[in-house]
Order: structure tokens, then C-alpha cells, then sequence
């Protein structure tokens, strides 16, 4: 019997009130473990996307399903990362990972053993007491994907979290990314507008149009995990960054 998708989408359509259909139509089938990026021309509906598996905003049409549930039912199973990593300035690198745990009524003693075990996955177990004003723009990312995995999501949920950061650290989470992915063996679903970042992390790449937000390509990587630095320095690596790169120009060619 085939496993239940870990994220099933059929035929959503979604627009704000009367305006333009932001996306149109889109199916999505992600199994567990399967590491889903999506990129596309801005205002194509990725981020969008995002936010209607986590529930966060209702369907104009069509269908989610995580896990067998509505996006709503299975709230405790999704985690979101942002763009940014709104951490409270005023609480400690540990209680801005643990907020979520003691919102959910989660005893202090095992919020804190989960905290130190998420923040040793990011290689912070020893910034704990630090505030956030103290870290790096790469550690305070980190601090933001411990504060999601402390939630021991099976659907993980990233909006372009590594955008913002220069190329160099950005490959270093990377790559630190996938080593956890290794560990908990979540579902990603991965925003960006970087090729390159899309190929070494992904094993589906969901190519989007705009003008209406739809699906135009799915470029499948056949890279083994794990992936390393010589994962880059390949050529087929950089030939397949070079093929979806031509795939993205055609579309961005085509909203132009």
C-alpha cells in the first residue's frame, strides 16, 4: 500500500478578496522525506504557498491535505521558518527556542532538555544564555531553526530563511541543514530565488510562473544525501544549476 503524502495539494486556487488569482490551480504530491524547493519570479506564490500548508490562510478553492489532514488538524506536525528570525530581543537564545514548547503548556524540565539538544543540532549549545543582540545574522537563523525543530515538526516550512546572508555562510547552513534533515528526517518545503541553493539542498525543484501563480516545471536532482562542498565542484551539479537557471530565465522571459 503507497504511504500517505506527507503534503497533498489538488487544484488550490487562491486569491485576496476581488483581487488577481494569486495561484491557480497548483497540485503538489511531496512524500515523507522528499526536500521541496520552490523558486520562481517574485509574485509568483511561492511564499504564499507556504503559508496555505501551514494554515495560516484559507483556500479559495481546491484542496490541502498534510498528512491525511486538514493544514488546521495537523497544526503540531508543521513548524515555520521565516525570512527573518524574529527573536525577542529581551529573552535569552534558550527561552526564544523554548517560547514555542511553553505556549503549548510544555513542562519546564523537558523544555529545557529539548532546547539544549536543538541548540547542540545548530551548533549553539553554548550561546544558550546569550540574547540576540549578541549573535550573527547566521546565528541568529540557527536560533530560528532550533525554535522550529524544537517543535519536532514532521513538515518543516522555510521561507527563504538564508537570503538575507552572505554566500559564504549561507553554504555553511546549507550544508548544516541537511545534516539535521539527516537526523530528524522532516518533509521540507524550501523558498528561495537562488538555483544553486535549490540543487544542492533539494530532491524536487517546483519550478513557478506568475500571472497566475502555477506549477511550469519540476526538475528532479539525482544527487545522493549527503551533500558536500565536492557535491558543488561537480559538473553535473553545475550543469543542472546552469539547465533549471535556463528554465527560470524562460518564465521570468515570459512574465516580462
Amino acid at each position: 500500500m503507497a504511504a500517505t503524502p506527507s503534503v497533498e495539494l489538488l487544484d488550490v486556487t487562491k486569491r485576496y478578496g476581488d483581487g488577481p488569482v494569486v495561484l491557480h490551480r497548483v497540485s503538489i504530491a511531496a512524500q515523507p522525506g522528499d526536500f521541496v524547493s520552490l523558486i520562481g519570479p517574485s509574485g509568483c506564490g511561492k511564499s504564499t504557498l507556504l503559508r496555505l500548508i501551514a494554515g495560516l490562510s484559507p483556500l479559495s478553492d481546491g484542496h490541502i491535505a498534510v498528512g491525511g489532514q486538514t493544514p488546521e488538524q495537523a497544526a503540531a506536525d508543521l513548524a515555520f521558518v521565516f525570512q527573518e528570525p524574529t527573536l525577542l530581543p529581551w529573552l535569552t537564545v534558550q527561552k526564544n527556542v523554548g517560547l514555542p514548547q511553553k505556549l503549548r503548556g510544555v513542562a519546564p524540565t523537558q523544555r529545557r532538555a529539548t532546547c539544549r539538544r536543538v541548540l547542540e543540532l545548530v551548533r549553539l549549545g553554548d550561546r544558550g544564555d546569550a540574547y540576540p543582540r549578541q549573535l550573527s545574522g547566521g546565528q541568529k537563523m540557527r536560533v530560528s531553526i532550533a525554535r522550529a525543530l524544537s517543535l519536532s515538526p514532521k513538515i518543516l516550512l522555510l521561507d527563504e530563511p538564508f537570503g538575507a546572508l552572505d554566500e559564504m555562510t549561507r553554504e555553511h547552513l546549507n550544508e548544516e541543514l541537511l545534516a539535521i534533515r539527516q537526523q530528524e528526517a522532516w518533509t521540507a518545503f524550501f523558498v528561495t530565488h537562488s538555483v544553486a541553493e535549490a540543487v544542492f539542498l533539494s530532491n524536487r525543484i517546483l519550478v513557478m510562473a506568475a500571472n497566475p501563480g502555477r506549477i511550469h516545471t519540476e526538475v528532479a536532482v539525482p544527487f545522493a544525501y549527503p551533500r558536500t562542498e565536492a557535491t558543488r565542484l561537480s559538473r553535473e551539479y553545475r550543469d543542472l544549476v546552469a539547465e533549471v537557471s535556463r528554465i527560470l530565465r524562460s518564465v521570468e522571459s515570459a512574465v516580462a
